[in-house]
């Protein structure tokens, strides 16, 4: 059972997104907030596998939200769940701690890949978001990064997981496993997400 949280001041946008959730077998939303405050003041009590995450909210924004609970909850996974499209937004959510980045048209079937995604260890993006992400990507010529660690990145940037990557760029897991080790140790960063932030705040691919 996937548990769900989410932060969304639109009341309801919020309940239709608790009643997807709730009614689909697999899932539960255990808690929803209208802003951040309250999501930060209950979510070392009541902390949920996935947390879904507007931006423009009343108060703090949820980019500032995300940095506060990644800081108490670092494991936690969050999903910026948004209407806006802007690279700056996209950047500065991964930056804060967010591993995904959907619009909010996606699709309730999307939405719920997603979070299943994002649980295993994913990096769902909207379409869009993926595509304005690489085509605002140029070319770093002094990147330490090998040929084959650039390609491997550029998949990471959209989200593909490993075993895609590894068919992709026709090599093994381990061999997909070994190249992300040797990136994170080169960008000197501990995850995907601040791998992906990194490759876009100094435009590496």
């Amino acid at each position: 059972m996937i548990t769900v949280s989410i932060v969304e001041d639109d009341e309801d946008i919020r309940q239709s997104l608790a009643i997807l959730i709730n009614g689909t077998n697999g899932f539960v939303c255990s808690h929803h907030y209208g802003e951040c405050a309250s999501a930060i003041a209950d979510i070392e009590r009541h902390t949920p596998d996935v947390l879904l995450m507007d931006i423009g909210l009343p108060g703090m924004s949820g980019i500032e939200g995300i940095k506060i609970i990644k800081l108490r909850v670092p494991n936690i996974d969050i999903i910026v769940l948004t209407a806006h499209e802007n690279d700056n937004y996209v950047f500065e959510s991964l930056c804060a701690g967010a591993c995904g980045y959907l619009i909010k048209d996606t699709t309730p079937a999307r939405l719920l890949e997603a979070i299943k995604e994002i649980h295993g260890g994913g990096a769902p993006m909207s379409t869009q978001i993926a595509r304005m992400v690489v085509s605002s990507f140029k070319r770093k010529t002094d990147s330490t990064l090998s040929p084959r660690e650039m390609d491997v990145l550029n998949h990471l940037c959209v989200s593909h997981s490993y075993k895609m990557i590894a068919e992709k760029l026709f090599i093994s897991e381990e061999t997909v496993r070994r190249h992300i080790k040797s990136i994170y140790r080169k960008l000197e960063v501990h995850s995907k997400s601040e791998a992906v932030a990194k490759a876009l705040r100094d435009r590496l691919v």
